[in-house]
């Protein structure tokens, strides 16, 4: 009898993630024509040479609070759900209902935020992506803490999600004030350069 191995959870980077997130923009800009909003790709796989699950995660942002029903509207047009925060505040969760097909939406993997501008949520997500992107250091250690939880739990998803949740937040803190420190000082550098 052949020994069957669980898939692994965290696989190798590849920049199929970039065009995922354009394809997915693409179809989700059909929903939305008209309306204001802006469309960031987050998370691992956003980040090139970080192994990750190879789930695209997208935020849609928006400024005026009225946006949001319209976003919402639209999303739904074009087959999304809405799932309410999940517990998170001001990040508003979308999912495929299932019942209608989009050749790109029903086959990408994908998570959907709509966050507010001023989402803390958002802030972090923008936050933590551009320090990965631009510290290697981060980036590898970030990546090896996530293949030591995958293993922990046994290629879980469930598990893994859990474990992330407790070991990897305070990696994702000290990150992010490391790169509101840099934004603060280069905005600082910026404005002495005006005078």
């Amino acid at each position: 009898m052949r020994h069957l191995t669980k898939p692994m959870l965290i696989v190798e980077y590849t920049s199929d993630w970039i065009t995922n997130f354009t394809d997915l923009k693409r179809g989700i800009e059909s929903g939305l024509i008209g309306f204001e909003y802006q469309i960031e790709h987050v998370g691992s796989t956003s980040v090139p040479k970080l192994d990750s699950k190879p789930i695209i995660d997208i935020d849609i942002i928006y400024e005026n609070e009225s946006h949001f029903n319209k976003i919402k509207s639209g999303l739904i047009k074009i087959g999304y759900y809405y799932n309410g925060n999940q517990g998170i505040e001001n990040r508003e969760v979308f999912k495929r209902d299932g019942k209608s097909i989009h050749g790109i939406l029903d086959t990408i993997t994908h998570h959907l935020y709509v966050c507010p501008m001023d989402s803390k949520a958002l802030e972090r997500h923008i936050l933590s992506r551009n320090f990965l992107r631009k510290n290697d250091w981060a980036r590898l250690e970030y990546q090896e803490m996530k293949y030591e939880l995958a293993q922990k739990a046994n290629q879980n998803k469930k598990l893994y999600a859990q474990l992330k949740e407790l070991k990897i937040n305070n990696f994702i803190d000290r990150i992010i004030e490391k790169e509101k420190t840099s934004e603060g000082i280069a905005l600082k550098q910026t404005g002495e350069d005006n005078y």
